[in-house]
């Protein structure tokens, strides 16, 4: 499809946060995750946490029927599709819960897909990877399964006993191994039992097209936005995102404390309260708890570009005609851009309050190609020699997109969004060329 031409194909956003006292994202050490740039440590937040709020945001909203996406088809990633689907049998289609569970699972599996150790309860049923589809896939799943049930139970029960021929080689096997250990000579494998003689029935043609449908991306926008790839089934489309998204990070040095807590005892303080005496009181003193927690301070700098061709393309391909594609996609665009500028990651979110934060500035332009202005904070902001550090961020860069909008003369459209009184006054004093629009909602962010 091609875009009009009154509009660049990509839309860059760029965004100035402050956040005080929080831990939106942590390493396997459970301390911030940091980078080393412009010869100095920075906070980061990683774009994996970043996108997943923004995705959660958009598809919460939507499936309340809010926002511009608001019922439209949307994507669950997960790893529990099986578990899903045998739910869905039970509860839909009258089928026992467990073995329901049973040939859902195994018809997933005879499509390509690895499941975790069957010896191991919690992982049994599982995906060994997070499967993105669209959110009604274990419903058309089960639909199918039960509408043909005479067929498939006939396969699963070829594929049960496939299983056992397998299992009886893996432990003739493990025998062998013992006995050649010991010294002893192995008996011979039984008939049937060799390692690759056992392979599972091919699943129906009927019944593998319709699971390979419901897995595919079809309709789900934020699919379409945000991409997927799933190797373990090659014929099962993957999806390029429109969205490219970079990690955020503090614009100075990292600032990072560690925070002592103490929790306290409700029922040791209830004795301490109600004590007969000065010694029994003594015995109850003391928290119930203490430990230590890592907390970041700072105002980060995010960009994220929105492809509006790749996007279209996606959602074509996905089925829909050119005037639906058109119409979703510019829907998906505002609901994006509100979710770039609204959504924050819920680590730690009833200790910190962090969810609640707003950016202190937001920009929006169109273009020929992505621009990413990381650059601009290269040299680290220098608090005490410079002011606080989101005014001297918010000068730093608008000061580098006008300069590099000179040089470059795709440019255009380009938008100013800010939720702090004091950045709304040091606009006004910048002298901001007027291709740089000030907007007061997120949704005037683009065109």
């Amino acid at each position: 499809m091609t875009e009009p031409l009154s509009r660049g194909q990509f839309l860059s956003l760029h965004l100035i946060e402050t956040l005080a006292a929080v831990l939106p994202v942590r390493d396997e050490n459970g301390q911030p995750k940091t980078l080393v740039f412009g010869g100095v440590e920075r906070h980061m937040i990683t774009s994996q946490a970043r996108r997943r709020a923004e995705r959660v945001h958009a598809r919460n909203r939507a499936n309340a029927g809010r926002g511009a996406l608001g019922g439209r088809s949307m994507g669950v990633r997960t790893r529990e599709w099986a578990l899903l689907a045998g739910r869905e049998l039970e509860s839909a289609h009258g089928w026992n819960r467990q073995h329901a569970v049973a040939v859902a699972r195994a018809v997933m599996e005879g499509c390509g897909l690895k499941f975790g150790d069957p010896q191991k309860k919690t992982v049994a049923n599982l995906t060994k990877v997070l499967v993105f589809a669209p959110s009604d896939t274990a419903v058309r799943i089960a639909a199918h399964l039960a509408a043909h049930e005479a067929a498939v139970e006939e396969w699963y029960a070829e594929y049960a006993k496939a299983l056992a021929r397998a299992e009886a080689a893996k432990k003739t096997r493990r025998a062998a191994s013992k006995k050649k250990t010991d010294g002893t000579e192995p008996e011979p494998p039984a008939e049937g039992t060799a390692p690759g003689s056992v392979t599972p029935p091919p699943l129906p043609k009927a019944t593998r097209d319709a699971v390979l449908l419901a897995l595919a991306p079809r309709d789900a926008v934020d699919i379409a936005l945000y991409g997927r790839f799933l190797a373990e089934i090659p014929d099962s489309p993957n999806v390029d995102g429109a969205v490219q998204t970079g990690h955020a990070f503090t614009v100075h040095e990292s600032e990072q404390i560690e925070d002592f807590y103490a929790a306290a005892d409700d029922a040791k303080l209830d004795r301490k309260r109600n004590a007969l005496n000065f010694l029994d009181a003594a015995d109850d003193a003391g928290a119930g708890m203490t430990g230590y927690q890592s907390l970041i301070s700072g105002t980060f700098y995010r960009h994220a570009v929105l492809d509006r061709v790749q996007l279209r393309t996606n959602l074509r391909v996905a089925g829909m005609t050119e005037e639906e594609a058109e119409q979703t996609a510019s829907e998906a665009e505002r609901e994006f851009v509100n979710a770039f500028v609204e959504a924050f990651p819920e680590a730690k979110k009833n200790s910190t309050a962090s969810t609640g934060s707003l950016p202190v500035l937001v920009l929006a332009f169109e273009g020929e190609r992505p621009y990413n202005y990381a650059s601009a904070f290269q040299r680290p902001v220098d608090e005490v020699a410079e002011g606080a550090a989101g005014p001297v961020a918010v000068s730093r860069l608008l000061r580098h997109h006008v300069f590099v909008s000179g040089r470059r003369d795709d440019l255009h459209a380009a938008k100013l969004l800010t939720y702090d009184p004091e950045i709304d006054s040091l606009l006004a004093e910048l002298e901001l060329p007027a291709a740089l629009e000030t907007v007061t909602r997120a949704e005037e962010l683009t065109s």
